[in-house]
């Protein structure tokens, strides 16, 4: 006898759109970085090969900004229900996770100083599983607030040790 294949449609909730220029900023101040280090090599070596190393650096980070935000953005996903968290996340390697409320250990919420600064927060909730956590990053802090709450709440009401 054979068991039916299951389908998982991906789950329901996009991230926060803010997370797009959230993702564009963070990745610019990486390239920004690079591109200073080149341009400060080639003003003290005055190697004129480090031109053409310049340009495709500034070539390969216009590419990366232009669509890595946005296919996150289209691949970040989550969604809770009563007994499971269910995420999507990833823009080369994509991952899904489904972890049991039953399984839940902590729930935390995270804001770095960038993340702040556009009304973002993440959320990891702590499993008793050897894969480790799971992580819905790019959430509006105030869905990431009212998660946590939720999330808590289910935890307590669910019986089983979460481990």
């Amino acid at each position: 006898m054979t068991s039916p294949v299951v389908d998982l449609r991906p789950p329901a909730n996009l991230v926060s759109r803010k997370a797009v220029l959230f993702w564009a900023t963070r990745a610019a101040i990486g390239w920004v970085v690079v591109l200073t280090g080149e341009g400060v090599w080639l003003g003290l070596t005055g190697w004129f090969p480090l031109v053409v190393v310049l340009a495709l650096t500034a070539v390969v980070a216009i590419a990366h900004l232009a669509v890595m935000p946005q296919w996150r953005f289209r691949v970040h996903r989550w969604e809770t229900t009563p007994q499971v968290v269910y995420t999507q996340s990833g823009w080369i390697n994509q991952e899904r996770r489904i972890a049991p409320v039953s399984r839940i250990q902590t729930v935390d919420t995270e804001r770095g100083p960038l993340e702040r600064l556009f009304g973002l927060a993440n959320l990891t909730v702590t499993t008793a599983s050897a894969r480790g956590p799971v992580h819905i990053h790019g959430l509006d802090h105030d869905v990431a607030q009212r998660l946590t709450q939720e999330l808590a709440t289910r935890t307590q009401a669910t019986p089983g040790d979460a481990t």
